[in-house]
């Protein structure tokens, strides 16, 4: 079969397959997004590979041109998703919450970063596969998977509780973008000293200091260039309302260009389109601009639901799978991050029903946990049995964060667009 026609028959079933699952998952009150993760997980070898293993090598080949195209359009679809996901968040409240999310993201960040080095240190029998000379780097990276928290995941789960366009959903998402930047920085740390670079001589001396300036310059250029494009966007939708195809076009062009500025940077190609997002928050009268509109639900009804069947398609979990492992892994994760994500939000001046449907929520690892994991592994840090591990702590945490947050809250989440909205 053509490289061509393999791609659209694997697009296609992984789309029905995330449809199917994300209906499911909410006939049972779960959000959508991890009935589309455990649809990968049934297409891949834990479960297609199991019953059928000609049939799922043929279809989702781990290697070879089609492997390379889904990739593409799955990680291009998600760039699209990530720049719709900064559209939710207005700055203006990141603002008038600065210190409650500031609070959030400190401390849901740097405890379960502790925890997790301190559980390599303390139990290295878990870790058979790790020797002296990469135990200190696996214990930092073990920190930052620990420690991270899903902004895609975040989305779909505020989103389908009906928080997004409230306070609570404003803190949480706020907060996610202190986790990143410490996660992101800690590994990009981790992965030189790896390789043997100047963070392996000075881990904590002028390079570190380098790569803060490039972080904070590349965010303020983004939130510029994002904020000249608003305003650019809405003079242009009053003078050609009817002119959407170019609006979306100008659009593609700008999250492209962010993500790529942000992947030369050594930041994750995703915080660009994240970031712009942000900072292209329409004015008022033009907050329901076509062409956003259209990006949204087309990002959000068919890239997204690709990207997060497509974390499954590569993990065997039942040959790697170790109780002991997961159970520590996942333990420690949840312990770690929900007390601390409470703290910073009573510190923040939360109520303490607020505060741990907080807590729940920066549980969840989801989308961007795997991602980590599989950076590891990439990269030759952790072995499969870790990996496996890493990845249903983000599928556990994330199944758990919707209910948990609903407890909390009461039966009386707020619908979408009530309490106080960003937009």
């Amino acid at each position: 079969m053509s490289h061509f026609v393999s791609l659209a028959v694997q697009l296609a079933v992984m789309l029905a397959c995330a449809t199917l699952g994300g209906a499911v998952l909410r006939a049972l009150r779960q959000p959508a997004v991890l009935g589309e993760m455990l649809g990968g997980v049934v297409l891949g070898p834990t479960i297609l590979g199991a019953v059928a293993p000609g049939l799922q090598a043929e279809l989702f080949p781990a290697a070879g041109p089609a492997a390379a195209l889904r990739g593409g359009v799955v990680k291009l679809g998600m760039l699209l998703f990530m720049f719709t996901v900064g559209l939710e968040i207005n700055p203006r409240a990141i603002l008038q919450n600065g210190w409650t999310a500031l609070g959030v993201g400190l401390c849901g960040t740097l405890v379960p970063l502790a925890a997790g080095v301190a559980l390599v240190l303390a139990l290295p029998g878990l870790f058979p596969a790790v020797d002296e000379s990469t135990r200190v780097p696996f214990a930092l990276f073990m920190g930052a998977a620990l420690a991270n928290s899903a902004n895609p995941v975040l989305a779909r789960i505020l989103s389908d509780l009906g928080l997004m366009q409230s306070r609570i959903g404003a803190i949480i998402m706020s907060a996610t973008v202190v986790d990143d930047l410490v996660s992101w920085a800690l590994l990009f740390l981790v992965f030189e000293r790896l390789a043997g670079g100047s963070a392996a001589v000075d881990p904590g001396g002028m390079h570190v200091g380098m790569h803060v300036v490039r972080v904070a310059a590349f965010f303020a250029v983004t939130l510029a260039a994002g904020w000249a494009a608003s305003r650019f966007f809405a003079r242009e939708q009053r003078r050609r309302r009817g002119d959407v195809a170019t609006r979306i076009g100008l659009v593609g062009v700008a999250v492209l260009l962010a993500a790529a500025a942000a992947e030369r940077l050594d930041l994750h190609a995703f915080l660009g389109p994240f970031v712009f997002g942000i900072a292209m928050m329409p004015p008022a009268d033009d907050a329901d601009d076509e062409a956003f509109t259209a990006i949204r639900r087309f990002a959000q009804g068919f890239f997204a639901p690709l990207y997060f069947v497509s974390l499954g398609l590569t993990t065997d979990f039942a040959r790697h799978f170790t109780w002991p492992l997961v159970a520590a892994v996942t333990l420690v994760a949840t312990a770690s991050k929900i007390p601390a994500a409470y703290a910073g939000a009573r510190f923040g001046g939360l109520d303490r029903r607020t505060s741990w449907a907080v807590g729940c929520g920066m549980n969840a690892r989801g989308a961007i946990g795997i991602i980590l994991a599989n950076l590891g592994l990439d990269n030759r840090l952790i072995d499969e049995p870790t990996y496996v591990a890493l990845v249903v702590m983000a599928i556990v945490t994330s199944l758990g964060a919707g209910p948990s947050m609903r407890a909390c809250l009461g039966q009386g989440a707020e619908p979408a667009g009530a309490g106080e909205a960003i937009r």
